[in-house]
C-alpha cells in the first residue's frame, strides 16, 4: 500500500510539473500516457526503499503497540532475532531492486527521453547534444572506428580513421576527411579519403586515394552513432561498463559515467539499510513506538535521498572517488543504524 502510495504521488506531482511543457508543445495524450508507462519502472524504483522503511516501521510497530514485543522478550526472543526475516527479505529485495534499475528504469528512461526529445522539443529536459566530438565505435573485434566530430542533425562526420585488424596486425586502414549519409542509397558519402591495405608484415600492399566523392557502407548507422550520445541515466550497469573502457581508451574523462555506474549498486543497497534503521526506530520509544518511527521514518527519507545526492556532487566535482561518492549515503546511514539495533532495549 505505501509503494502504490507513494507511486500515486511521483506521477501526479509529475504530471502536474509537466504539464504545462505537454500542453505548450501539442502533445497527444496517448503520447502523454506512454510517458507515464515508461516513468513507472523509475518511479517504483525510487518509492520501493520508502515503502520498505514504511512497512518495516508499520510491520514492527504494530507487534510494539499489541504488547506482542513484550511477549516476545518475555519469551526470550531478542530484537535479533526478529530482525532476521526482515533483513532476509530487505536482501531479496535488494536484489530485485538492481535487476528492476538495470533491466527495465533504463530501458524505460530511454523511451521516456526519447519522447522527450520528439515531442517536447521546445522546453526539453533531455536535449542531446547537436555536436559530439571523440566517438569511438567498436562494431566487432576487428573493426575500430573513430570520428573526431560528428553533428546529429546534419549527419555529416569529420577526421574519420576505420581500422580493420586481425589477430596479430593490421588489415587495412580508411581515413576520410567528410562522411556525409546519404539516406536514399543508406550509404555514407566519402570525401577525401584514402584505403591502405597491409601485408602480414606491416608494409604496405596496396594505397587507394580518393579523386571523388565515393558512396560506400562503412558498417554503421547514424543511429550507432547517436546512441553515443545518450546519457547515463538511459544505460545499465553493464552498458556503462562498456561505455567507460571506450570512452577510457579515447582518453575522455568518465568521472560522471563511473559515478553512476557505482550508482547502480550502491542504492540497491538502501532498501537493506533503511530496514536497518527502521527496526530499532519502533522500539527505540515503546510507549510511543509507532507514532515516533513513523515521524522519523520521513525524516530519515529524505535526510538518506539529501546524502546520496550529496556523495554524487562531490562525486562529480571530483572531491571524492567515484566509489567512496556513491556509496557515502550508504556508510553513514548504515553505521547509524547498526549503532540504533545495537544500543535499542533487546
Amino acid at each position: 500500500m505505501a509503494l502504490l502510495g507513494f507511486v500515486s504521488i511521483f506521477i501526479i506531482v509529475d504530471l502536474i510539473e509537466n504539464l504545462d511543457r505537454f500542453i505548450d508543445n501539442h502533445v497527444p495524450w496517448k503520447i502523454v500516457a506512454y510517458y507515464y508507462v515508461y516513468s513507472f519502472p523509475w518511479f517504483i524504483s525510487i518509492a520501493l526503499p520508502m515503502s520498505v522503511l514504511i512497512g518495516t516501521v508499520f510491520s514492527v510497530g504494530g507487534f510494539v503497540k499489541r504488547n506482542e514485543w513484550t511477549a516476545m522478550k518475555a519469551s526470550g526472543v531478542s530484537l535479533y532475532r526478529l530482525a532476521i526475516p526482515l533483513f532476509l527479505i530487505g536482501c531479496f529485495i535488494s536484489g530485485g531492486s538492481f535487476i528492476l534499475d538495470n533491466e527495465w528504469v533504463s530501458w524505460g528512461n530511454e523511451k521516456r527521453f526519447e519522447i522527450d526529445r520528439d515531442y517536447v522539443k521546445r522546453r526539453s529536459r533531455h536535449k542531446l547534444k547537436n555536436v559530439l566530438t571523440n566517438i569511438f565505435l567498436q562494431k566487432n573485434s576487428q573493426s575500430h572506428i573513430s570520428i573526431g566530430k560528428y553533428r546529429i542533425k546534419k549527419t555529416i562526420g569529420t577526421d574519420i580513421a576505420i581500422v580493420n585488424l586481425n589477430d596479430k596486425s593490421i588489415l587495412q586502414r580508411l581515413d576520410a576527411k567528410k562522411i556525409t549519409w546519404n539516406p536514399d542509397t543508406s550509404l555514407w558519402v566519402l570525401k577525401d579519403y584514402s584505403i591502405r591495405s597491409f601485408s602480414e608484415k606491416g608494409g604496405e600492399a596496396k594505397v587507394v586515394i580518393s579523386k571523388d566523392d565515393t558512396l560506400m557502407a562503412l558498417g554503421f548507422s547514424p543511429d550507432d552513432i547517436k546512441k553515443q550520445a545518450r546519457s547515463p541515466e538511459e544505460l545499465n550497469y553493464f552498458e556503462l561498463t562498456n561505455r567507460i573502457a571506450q570512452l577510457k581508451e579515447n582518453g575522455v574523462d568518465t568521472l560522471r559515467w563511473e559515478v553512476i555506474r557505482y550508482m547502480k549498486i550502491s542504492f540497491s543497497f538502501t532498501t537493506l539499510i533503511l530496514i536497518l534503521f527502521g527496526i530499532p526506530l519502533v522500539v527505540y520509544k515503546e510507549n510511543n513506538g509507532l507514532s515516533f518511527g513513523a515521524g522519523m521514518s520521513v525524516f530519515v527519507i529524505f535526510s538518506y535521498y539529501a546524502f546520496i545526492k550529496f556523495g554524487q556532487s562531490l562525486g562529480f566535482n571530483g572531491v571524492l572517488e567515484p566509489l567512496l561518492s556513491a556509496w557515502l549515503g550508504n556508510i553513514l546511514f548504515f553505521s547509524i543504524g547498526t549503532y540504533l539495533l545495537v544500543s535499542a532495549k533487546k
